[in-house]
């Protein structure tokens, strides 16, 4: 999008560049031997090994695997902070090797583990840097600054004039996020972007940023040395092991199901199976529909409700339909009407979005049968049980084993997904951050 206030920026930022674009790895390799290097012996063995793959655009492929594999030198050969020792990095059919350097970078977002923000400008300047190097006036500066901070959660007016050492090590990340985003790149790069916080603020950083992925659509290369990190986070899940090969490269649920060695079989975990409930939301399984009361009706039409269902709860909703909470057979009054006092709010809410596997842990949790389902906006949609999710289960292993046996008899319609094409996570959720209905 070009801006209308700077005439030099046209030829920096053309209007295509809020467009995703496709990032293809053309038998690419990096080695550091004695031709490079004096402290490392001739034929010493290639960072990166002939690695050939294909990003599609707007999706998210992550390199994962252990210490050394090459992930890092992969993901920085895109922008060229490392130059490749062969082969080439195609952006939308084109060779990085032959663009300009700045305005290769200045196209593409950065995300680095320590977010890297200058301690000696705020916030807002942070944000504002790409934009500031591409001439923007200062009013459209503060702008994009104003409109990103908002997009990653966190209030302009409050953090704007604030320096780095005075936001917390997630705000500080939130910022390095927007700072990506300020020139609109089509490519973003992420090199373990939220390794560095805790473990609750790093599942709510991946959950905004999925949410957030939802409406850019970038194409985002993304680094990360934790399987289930990966499963979450990508379209594309590539494999990687020591030498810079891939050892498998595919949608997680591939990876999942099928693991193409023991390598990776081993990487991927014994508990896989539980893994694949991250690819699933809590809208794949039926919901049921649970008896409802609202306050005021009398306690006769709740004793009603509850002996025809054979029931010994009911849930008491709003007359908006928004849960208040669960009220038990053995508290309702002799008579009179109920009251919202009567409620207890035993059952996790969730939304349709909630991963089945981030669901049945908040039930174990919680130590109870059933979660309540709301929309957006708190609305009941149904409830969600522990014996529905593991019906669930038994029904997707036994669809996988009907795959697994097409694939053994060589049906034609059977086969594996390809890194090259636009592997989606089947229904791939964004769990739940919406606090528990009271």
């Amino acid at each position: 999008m070009v801006p209308a206030d700077v005439s030099t920026t046209a030829n920096l930022m053309p209007e295509s560049s809020h467009r995703a674009a496709t990032v293809e790895f053309d038998h690419v390799s990096k080695r550091y031997d004695a031709a490079e290097s004096r402290k490392s012996p001739k034929g010493t063995p290639g960072a990166v090994d002939d690695l050939s793959l294909t990003v599609p655009a707007g999706k998210v492929c992550v390199l994962v695997g252990p210490s050394g594999c090459g992930k890092t030198t992969s993901l920085k050969m895109v922008n060229r902070l490392i130059e490749p020792t062969s082969g080439r990095i195609l952006i939308d059919g084109a060779d990085a090797a032959t663009r300009e350097l700045t305005d290769l970078r200045r196209g593409i977002g950065y995300v680095i583990q320590q977010v890297g923000l200058f301690p000696h400008l705020s916030i807002a300047d942070n944000v504002a840097t790409v934009p500031r190097l591409l001439g923007w006036s200062k009013a459209r500066q503060r702008a994009r600054a104003d409109e990103l901070l908002t997009l990653v959660g966190l209030d302009p007016a409050r953090y704007g004039e604030r320096y780095p050492t005075q936001l917390s090590g997630g705000e500080r990340q939130r910022v390095g996020v927007a700072r990506a985003l300020a020139a609109d790149p089509p490519i973003m790069l992420m090199d373990e972007p939220f390794g560095a916080v805790d473990p609750i603020v790093r599942d709510r950083l991946q959950n905004e940023f999925l949410r957030l992925q939802e409406d850019l659509a970038k194409t985002i290369l993304f680094v990360t040395h934790d399987i289930d990190e990966a499963i979450k986070m990508g379209d594309i899940v590539v494999v990687m092991q020591a030498g810079g090969h891939i050892a498998q490269m595919g949608a997680p649920a591939e990876i999942l199901s099928h693991p193409a060695s023991d390598f990776v079989a081993r990487f991927v975990g014994a508990d896989r199976g539980l893994k694949r409930l991250s690819l699933f939301r809590v809208d794949d399984v039926t919901l049921e529909s649970p008896l409802t009361l609202q306050p005021g009706q009398p306690v006769a039409e709740a004793r009603r409700l509850l002996a025809a269902a054979g029931s010994d709860a009911l849930l008491l909703v709003d007359a908006a339909q928004r849960p208040i909470g669960w009220v038990m057979a053995h508290a309702l009054p002799a008579q009179g009407p109920i009251t919202a006092g009567l409620a207890e709010p035993m059952s996790p809410a969730m939304d349709r979005r909630t991963t089945l596997k981030d669901a049945l842990s908040m039930l174990l949790d919680a130590g109870v049968r059933a979660g309540v389902v709301v929309d957006r906006n708190g609305v009941l949609r149904g409830i969600v049980s522990v014996t529905a999710i593991m019906a669930w289960m038994r029904d997707e292993a036994a669809r996988a084993a009907a795959e697994r046996a097409e694939v053994a008899l060589g049906s034609p319609t059977a086969g594996a997904p390809t890194a090259t094409a636009a592997d989606t996570r089947p229904n791939a959720g964004v769990p739940s951050t919406e606090p528990e209905v009271p």
